[in-house]
């Protein structure tokens, strides 16, 4: 009995002492450790820190969609929705332009339809030209055609002045809503009150009714999302020459059609009601699929969590190429150290130490190294993206889960790669251990 007992004391001896013995031999072999561990120090690195702009990116750029309003849907030529399913980019250029007729039919036929506008300018190849006011003049800009509701539908917010009217509209005046670029190149530096100034796109002078605030845009970057005017969509086809109309030998340019719901109507109601719509002004069959995009937040959202869930995979795929490096790197040392230790380790199993001990203690050796790498990697990669931000405003995300990721990789590349050498080291005779030079 006082030998089963001074046994399984011995045995419970030897555990307690397994982690401070890997310990102690990382910091006994602090350079070769610190090169073991590099390969994963560098891979959760990655990790954590291309998830911190991806997620704060997405964030960002979900922001920026749900500006588009929850329940508006765009009609559209073909859009980023088609792109996205795989669909043959010069197939797309195929399809038919959309046209007035078909804003008035929805206006008409849908029982659901609100408010349905029509813009020139964002359903096709956008009309660019520059901005003059005196000696000051802009880069080229989007100019667009739209109807008064264009603020309304658009979810847009005015920073100065109004939007035109319905009048306006209808008499082709000559009116102009600046977005932010244009208002800073032109009046910005002067702090000029840019409402009732005229200035003139391309030949053709307009009066200042408004400025557009600031719009959002994914990440903080300049995305041109500012670089727009706005004229009634009536004097844009006067000073442009734009026929709306599938009748005509004018050149013809395909709208954007914006559809808001009834405030008392689903938008899934809606959505059917412009399907079929367009499907019977467009004739198609019932096998035959849409030749026209709906556009709504949802199905954005949808396009980019598809970019956003492929970005993230080929960012693991990277970075765990690293971590491959490092865990062979692990291999190897391990291996060395066990040839090294090999008289120790004859010496603790000549003290009652089993095989499961050996192996236990050289993979907390393995798994030590690449979790110390992995904490190292967390503490980079996270400080990496809050210097970015810091430095350029971009916006980062650290959600735990990325830590706990590559915590969890490192761990798992000491155990994976750590295996063999400790497998060969629980395997060793005792007593050859014991001979060894």
């Amino acid at each position: 009995v006082r030998r089963c007992k001074g046994a399984t004391a011995v045995k419970a001896a030897l555990w307690r002492d397994i982690v401070p013995l890997a310990l102690d031999a990382i910091r006994a072999n602090k350079l070769r450790s610190a090169l073991t561990i590099l390969g994963v120090v560098i891979g959760v690195t990655a990790i954590v820190g291309m998830t911190a702009f991806i997620r704060g990116f997405d964030q960002s750029l979900r922001e920026s969609i749900r500006e588009l309003g929850p329940n508006t849907i765009f009609v559209a030529k073909f859009s980023g929705v088609s792109l996205a399913a795989g669909n043959d980019f010069t197939e797309l250029l195929r399809r038919p332009n959309l046209t007035v007729e078909d804003k008035t039919a929805i206006e008409k036929l849908s029982p659901s339809a609100g408010t349905v506008d029509i813009w020139l300018g964002a359903g096709g190849p956008p009309t660019q030209t520059r901005v003059f006011y005196r000696g000051d003049r802009t880069k080229l800009m989007a100019v667009l055609g739209a109807t008064e509701h264009f603020a309304s539908v658009n979810f847009l917010e005015l920073h100065e002045g109004r939007f035109f009217t319905e009048g306006e509209v209808s008499r082709r005046r000559n009116v102009v809503v600046l977005g932010q670029t244009p208002y800073q190149a032109l009046f910005g530096q002067s702090a000029l009150d840019p409402i009732g100034k005229a200035v003139r796109i391309g030949a053709i002078e307009y009066t200042v009714v408004g400025v557009v605030g600031k719009r959002p845009a994914a990440g903080g970057f300049d995305l041109g999302q500012d670089d727009f005017v706005v004229i009634p969509e009536t004097t844009y086809r006067k000073q442009f020459g734009i026929q709306i109309f599938s009748r005509g030998n004018a050149r013809h340019q395909s709208v954007l059609i914006a559809v808001a719901p009834r405030d008392d109507t689903a938008r899934a109601a809606l959505l059917t009601e412009v399907e079929e719509i367009m499907r019977i002004r467009h004739g198609l069959t019932l096998d035959e699929p849409n030749d026209f995009d709906l556009v709504t937040q949802d199905a954005a959202l949808d396009v980019w969590a598809q970019v956003s869930q492929a970005t993230f995979l080929a960012l693991v795929t990277i970075s765990s190429i690293a971590l491959m490096v490092g865990g062979i790197g692990v291999m190897a040392i391990m291996t060395i150290s066990v040839t090294e230790r090999t008289r120790e380790i004859g010496l603790r199993k000549a003290l009652g130490a089993r095989r499961k001990d050996v192996l236990f203690q050289f993979l907390a050796e393995a798994v030590a190294l690449t979790s110390l790498g992995g904490v190292l990697g967390i503490v980079l990669g996270s400080t990496l993206g809050i210097t970015v931000s810091l430095a350029t405003g971009f916006p980062v995300s650290l959600p735990w889960w990325s830590f706990a990721i590559g915590l969890g990789f490192s761990a798992a590349v000491g155990i994976f790669f750590g295996m063999v050498p400790a497998v060969r080291a629980s395997r060793l005779d005792p007593i050859e251990a014991l001979r060894h030079e």
